[in-house]
C-alpha cells in the first residue's frame, strides 16, 4: 500500500502481515484503527481488555503505557517482546504492528496446492510410516507439508504468514534491518523461527502425531530466508555483486538448526543459484520438470522479486527481476493482501465496476490480482492509454477527486464505509511491476536468441500466479502475447519439489544437477534490462472492445 503522509493530530497505523495501512487520530486504539481499516481482531470482550484476543506486536512507534488490564493480561515475556492488547493500546506516534495470525478472526488466503497427486488432506487414522517435513519459506508467507515417506503421500499442509514482513515487505528491507547487527539479525530468524515450530505442532497435531515423530525434513526458500533460516549472515547479498555466503546444498541436523523435532533428525536445503535465485526456484524447476523438457519452457515465480528460467535448446538460464510488492497489494492505495474482503476480480461495462471479493464478503480493499484486473479491463475498455493515464471521461471515475481515480466499490457498499478506488499512481506502480517482469523474460529471449513466439509452454508458479487471470495478465504485457492454451498455472511448485526431494535422495541429486546447469543472468547489470524495463512501461493499447 502506498505510504500515506500523516497530517497533524494524526499518525499512520500499519497493520502487518496483512498489508494495511490508516491514518488516524493520535490517541486511537489500535484496535479501533485496525477495525477502521477493515482488519477485525479477536475482540470478544467489546474492547475491556478481558478476553486477551487481540494481542498485537509492537514493531516500531510510540504507543501509550500498559494500562491496568495490559498487566494483567500479558505476562512478562510478552511485554518484553512488545505484545500489547490492541484494544488497549493507544497510538501516539505513527506505528507498524505485527499480527500474530490467531488475533484474527478471519485467515489470509494462502497458497498451499501444487501439480502433485493427493491421496487424502486428512488420513483415517494415525499414520504409522515414516513421516517427513517438507517447508517452503517464502518472503510473504510459509507453507508446511507433513508427509508420508513411505508412500509419498501428503498427508497434511499448513500456510502461515511469514512474520519477518512486520520488520520489512521485501528481502532488501529485511537485508538492511538485518545488516544492523547481529541482534537484529538474530531477531529475523527467532520469529521466523517461533512460527514455523507452531505451525508444524499445528500441522502434526491435525493427523495425530507429535513433531519428534518426524524423521527427516527438507527447507526451500529464497537465498534471504535460506540464509535467515540457516544463520547465515546476508550483508553480502544486500550490495553489489550479491554473493551468497555459500550456493552449496547444506546437510544439517533439524534441532540446532532451530527446529524442534527430535535430536538427529536430518535437515536438507538444496543449492542456491546466486544471490536472488534461491532454493525455492530450484525446487520449483524440479517439479515442472525444467532439466528434462524438450519444449521451449518459460517458468516464472511473481512475487516481490520474481524469478523467471527459460529452458531452450538444451540450454537453462535464470534470472530475478526485482518486480516489487504491488503484486501483493503493497504500494497500492487500497491495496491489501489477500484477505476475506479483497476485490480478486473486476469487469467494467459502460465505464461502471462489477467486484468479485474473496469469500464473497464486503469489499474492504483490492489484493494483487484485483489491481491487475481493474487496470486490464481499463485498458479493454479505453479507459487508460498507452502511459497509463486515465480517461478524463470515464462514467466510473470519481467525480469529486478529479480524472485520477477510477471507482471499484462506492462507500454505501463496502466493509468499512469508504470508496474504493484505484488512482493513477496504482497504475503507475503496476506499470513498475509489470516492466520489470517483462523485461526480464525478454533478457532471457535475448540472451537465448530466442523470439517470445518460440516459447510453446509458460508455466505459472506461486501464490499470486494461481490466482490471477491469465488473460488480464497477457493484455497488460506482464507476460508474452501468446495464446492462452500455452500457458498453465501449476501453484505451489516449489513446495511440490521440496517434497519430491523428501522423499527420494534421486531427486536431491537431480535439483544439484539442475542448479549445476543453470545459466544465471544478472539483470542490474545487464544493459538491455534498462531499455527493457522502459519500453515495457507503456501499456500495448488496442482499439476497444
Amino acid at each position: 500500500m502506498r505510504r500515506i503522509a500523516s497530517s497533524p493530530g494524526t499518525v499512520v497505523i500499519d497493520l502487518q502481515p496483512i498489508g494495511r495501512r490508516i491514518e488516524t487520530a493520535r490517541g486511537t486504539t489500535l484496535l479501533a484503527a485496525a477495525q477502521a481499516a477493515g482488519v477485525e481482531l479477536q475482540a470478544i470482550c467489546g474492547g475491556a481488555g478481558t478476553c486477551g484476543g487481540c494481542r498485537v506486536r509492537v514493531a516500531h512507534g510510540a504507543v501509550a503505557a500498559l494500562s491496568d488490564a495490559e498487566s494483567v493480561a500479558l505476562s512478562g515475556p510478552e511485554r518484553a517482546d512488545g505484545l500489547r492488547l490492541a484494544c488497549q493500546a493507544t497510538a501516539l506516534g505513527n506505528v507498524r504492528v505485527d499480527i500474530p495470525p490467531e488475533s484474527l478472526t478471519a485467515a489470509q488466503r494462502l497458497q498451499l496446492d501444487g501439480e502433485e497427486p493427493e491421496a487424502r488432506p486428512f488420513p483415517p487414522s494415525v499414520p504409522t510410516g515414516r513421516l517427513g517435513l517438507a517447508i517452503d519459506i517464502g518472503t510473504t508467507k510459509l507453507a508446511l507439508f507433513l508427509v508420508d515417506l513411505d508412500s509419498g503421500l501428503t498427508l497434511a499442509r499448513r500456510g502461515a504468514m511469514n512474520p519477518q514482513i512486520a520488520y520489512g515487505e521485501d528481502v532488501i528491507s529485511r537485508i538492511a534491518y538485518a545488516g544492523a547487527g547481529a541482534q537484529t539479525e538474530g531477531v529475523l530468524r527467532r520469529v521466523l523461527l517461533s512460527t514455523l515450530n507452531r505451525a508444524v505442532s499445528d500441522l502434526c497435531g491435525e493427523v495425530g502425531v507429535v513433531p519428534e515423530s518426524i524423521a527427516e525434513a527438507v527447507v526451500v526458500g529464497n537465498t534471504v530466508m535460506h540464509h535467515l533460516f540457516s544463520g547465515l549472515p546476508v550483508r553480502s547479498l544486500g550490495v553489489a555483486p550479491y554473493r551468497p555466503a555459500t550456493t552449496e546444498a547444506l546437510e544439517l541436523e533439524a534441532r540446532p538448526a532451530g527446529l524442534a523435532l527430535a535430536p538427529g533428525v536430518p535437515l536438507y536445503l538444496p543449492p542456491l543459484v546466486a544471490g536472488f535465485v534461491g532454493a525455492d526456484h530450484v525446487a520449483t524447476l524440479l517439479a515442472c520438470g525444467m532439466g528434462e523438457t524438450p519444449r521451449p519452457t518459460l517458468a516464472i515465480d511473481i512475487g516481490t522479486n520474481t524469478e523467471i528460467s527459460l529452458a531452450i535448446g538444451g540450454r537453462l538460464l535464470s534470472c530475478s527481476s526485482p518486480s516489487g510488492p504491488a503484486f501483493e497489494g503493497a504500494h497500492i492505495t487500497a491495496g491489501m493482501r489477500a484477505a476475506p474482503g479483497a476485490i480478486e476480480r473486476v469487469h467494467l461495462s459502460g465505464g461502471a465496476a462489477s467486484v468479485y471479493t474473496i469469500d464473497r464478503m464486503p469489499p474492504i480493499g483490492v489484493c494483487g490480482s484485483g489491481i491487475l484486473d481493474a487496470v486490464s479491463e481499463m485498458l479493454r475498455t479505453g479507459l487508460l492509454d498507452r502511459r497509463g493515464n486515465i480517461g478524463e471521461r470515464s462514467p466510473a471515475r470519481r467525480a469529486a477527486s478529479g480524472p485520477n481515480e477510477l471507482l471499484l466499490a462506492p462507500a454505501a457498499g463496502t466493509g468499512h464505509g469508504r470508496d474504493i478506488a484505484v488512482t493513477r499512481g496504482d497504475v503507475n506502480e503496476i506499470q513498475l511491476a509489470k516492466a520489470a517482469v517483462r523485461a526480464g523474460i525478454e533478457v532471457l529471449l535475448a540472451d537465448a536468441g530466442a523470439g517470445a513466439g518460440e516459447i510453446e509452454q509458460v508455466l505459472v508458479a506461486g501464490a499470486f500466479g494461481s490466482y490471477l487471470d491469465l488473460a488480464s495478465a497477457v493484455r497488460i504485457g506482464l507476460l508474452p502475447r501468446l495464446p492462452l492454451d500455452r500457458f498453465r498455472q501449476v501453484g505451489n511448485a516449489a513446495g511440490a519439489g521440496a517434497r519430491r526431494m523428501l522423499t527420494s535422495p534421486a531427486h536431491r541429486r537431480a535439483a544439484e544437477a539442475l542448479a549445476r546447469r543453470i545459466e544465471y543472468v544478472e539483470l542490474t547489470a545487464h544493459p538491455a534490462f534498462h531499455r527493457g524495463f522502459v519500453t515495457a512501461m507503456e501499456f500495448e493499447v488496442s482499439r476497444r472492445r
